[in-house]
């Protein structure tokens, strides 16, 4: 039996146009001047040349600006007296007491959000704002960008995210924190929102454009006003797009940023570096690759200008980092800073996570028994992907003949399990067969092999238009399409309690924890599946309309991964998967992918100030000695190897 690794594709076929920055503006002149190129979304799994990929579809940069300057808004009020910055160390001491004097869970806001507003995630210490863009035609990305943010900001507490056009006047005073994203140039920003902004004292995160709209015009009392307090100026602050930006420096590690993403990091023109802090920064190269000086349009003489800063209780950063998203992108960064924003005294830790996965009644015990053993041996828990049921309908792996089995027909395989458990297993329910039906989806219709609760094919190409064939070859693509027929909340809540049956079926106790199969369902399968288990371990997909109330569109789609623990739109607990598995071979667009490659992505998540390193092996298909390389290479770097129960009780 051969468990098929894959890179998955969208099937969304647009074409965006992407911003790119003129790079002789002249003095004076705002950053609303760019032209665009035309490129085509890569809603795929797509890695950069020096990282591997195993997040789901990707997100675009942001799309075309309109034209014209920025206007001096009427009713402006300018900032006046700001907070002073915050202490960027504490010691461990002076954490503990911050986070002893926390409360528990924070009040409810004062300002009762707008009927458009959607609130989720688990009551904790603090409450988030997400406010985001809608308007032109791509305004569909802001609403897939404000649930990443989102979900990630879930870590803290509970998120509230709306349009910015239903802002309500007072709202930012009301959480904890507030998290802007731009994503459409020029956004009709309501004044309320950016007078608030100004004033109050509370933690603002701003991401991406219209943080000129805080200062009008060049020059205007309303941007000299807006210098005085921050240090730096946004009218005069450029888009950088005629350097390729392929990595962002932060906390002593270097994350990759993929060069696809032509959108530009706007530069911020910094008038006073004694009030602002550079928390990250983005670095210029070569067609080449190697560092050079950046442009001038960047306004710097070096070979990086700042990504990310601090100003009082502002932080920006120069562009929206939840576009092709992979594991050793700026995104992690960014989930990092969003600490600084929500929790800067959150205590630190770094634990790391094993699931050994797709095993089934078929997958070998001695293999199983060996693999717990040595964890066993380490003092490191670890889960157990497990499907119930096997299937292979066609007898793809058995010179035609069908097979089908249950682990209560695996006595051999029960007792292995059985055995893993006292070793220090979890058992986590993986799917109720790991295939379809009878059909090829996309693969042989075998369980392991194929995706269960989501169409999918292979194609020739990555993009559209696609080539579908079949059967599939390690060369093709597989492009996820949507739901399969049949798709239902009921439908998929019944293949999750029919294959939890089998567990207790074989003597074996009732998983508490999910993963779906290649980490791919529709929104009905979610809420199916969510109905009995409220905790998943995986990455995820989202889909256009979740936020806004309209139809789903499945040609809309995000796939996040996620550092720590989360408390996702769909109201489960995420236990993360972020560092992918190991790879021998190039297959199916995958990069071959080492031991050593999990180990320095573990490297750069130590830049979390909670992050987890979590990746997934096959006991079947890979060498003990692989699992060794990477526990023995994560301890090294500090890690504390946990359950997924330590983890939820510690890291969320």
């Amino acid at each position: 039996m051969q468990h098929k690794r894959i890179f998955t594709a969208a099937a969304a076929a647009l074409v965006l146009s992407v911003p790119l920055a003129l790079a002789g503006l002249p003095a004076g002149s705002h950053p609303a001047q760019r032209t665009t190129v035309h490129a085509t979304e890569l809603a795929a799994r797509v890695s950069n040349v020096s990282s591997t990929a195993t997040s789901g579809p990707v997100l675009p940069s942001s799309p075309k600006p309109p034209s014209g300057l920025p206007r001096q808004r009427s009713g402006y009020r300018a900032p006046t007296v700001r907070p002073k910055r915050r202490a960027p160390q504490m010691s461990a001491a002076a954490k503990a007491a911050a986070v002893a004097a926390r409360p528990a869970v924070a009040a409810k806001p004062a300002v009762t959000p707008p009927p458009q507003a959607k609130t989720w995630g688990a009551a904790g210490a603090a409450t988030t704002l997400v406010v985001y863009d809608t308007t032109d035609t791509w305004g569909w990305l802001g609403e897939l960008y404000a649930i990443g943010g989102g979900n990630l900001a879930t870590h803290f507490g509970q998120v509230t995210a709306e349009p910015v056009a239903d802002y309500v006047s007072g709202q930012v005073n009301s959480y904890t924190t507030t998290i802007y994203i731009g994503s459409t140039y020029n956004e009709p920003i309501p004044q309320t929102f950016l007078n608030d902004v100004l004033s109050t004292t509370h933690p603002v995160i701003w991401a991406g454009d219209n943080i000129w709209q805080l200062t009008g015009t060049s020059g205007s009392a309303a941007d000299t006003a807006f210098e005085t307090a921050y240090g730096w100026d946004p009218s005069t602050s450029y888009f950088d797009t005629a350097d390729t930006i392929p990595s962002v420096s932060y906390k002593s590690q270097t994350f990759t940023r993929n060069t696809l993403n032509t959108g530009g990091v706007l530069a911020p023109h910094i008038t006073n570096a004694a009030q602002v802090k550079v928390l990250a920064t983005a670095n210029c190269t070569t067609s080449a690759g190697t560092s050079t000086a950046c442009n001038t349009i960047a306004q710097t003489t070096g070979t990086a200008f700042p990504w990310a800063i601090q100003s009082s209780n502002l932080i920006y950063i120069g562009e929206v980092p939840l576009s092709y998203i992979s594991p050793t992108d700026r995104y992690v960064a960014f989930a990092d800073l969003l600490f600084d924003g929500i929790n800067p005294t959150a205590a630190p830790s770094h634990e790391a996570l094993i699931r050994l996965e797709d095993i089934s009644p078929e997958s070998s015990p001695s293999d199983l028994t060996a693999y717990a053993a040595y964890l066993k041996s380490q003092g490191v828990p670890f889960s157990m992907a497990t499907i119930p049921h096997y299937s292979d309908p066609a007898g793809f792996y058995n010179n035609g003949v069908p097979v089908s089995a249950s682990l209560a027909q695996k006595p051999a395989m029960v007792s292995a399990l059985k055995t893993a458990i006292s070793d220090g297993g979890t058992l986590v329910q993986h799917g109720y067969t790991h295939q379809y039906s009878n059909v090829d989806n996309p693969f042989s219709g075998v369980t392991g092999d194929d995706f269960e609760f989501y169409r999918a094919q292979c194609s020739t190409t990555s993009a559209a238009p696609y080539t579908f064939v079949a059967p599939c070859s390690d060369s093709d693509f597989v492009i996820e399409q949507g739901p399969l027929p049949g798709d239902s909340q009921s439908s998929a809540a019944g293949r999750v309690t029919t294959g939890r049956a089998l567990f207790q079926a074989a003597g074996l106790p009732a998983p508490t924890i999910w993963t779906t199969p290649h980490y791919a369902a529709s929104v009905p399968d979610y809420a199916g599946i969510d109905q009995t288990y409220k905790t998943r371990y995986e990455e995820e997909l989202f889909f256009g309309g979740e936020l806004s109330g309209q139809p789903i569109d499945y040609t809309h789609v995000f796939g996040q991964f996620f550092p720590y623990e989360v408390h996702d739109l769909y109201g489960a607990t995420i236990i993360p998967e972020n560092l992918g598995d190991y790879e021998p071979t190039a297959e199916f667009g995958n990069p071959p992918r080492l031991g050593q490659d999990i180990i320095n992505e573990a490297q750069q998540n130590l830049a979390v100030t909670q992050g987890v390193a979590s990746f997934f092996i096959h006991p079947d298909d890979d060498p003990l000695s692989v699992l060794q390389q990477v526990v023995t290479g994560l301890k090294a770097l500090g890690y504390t190897f946990v359950s997924p129960a330590t983890l939820m009780s510690t890291n969320g």
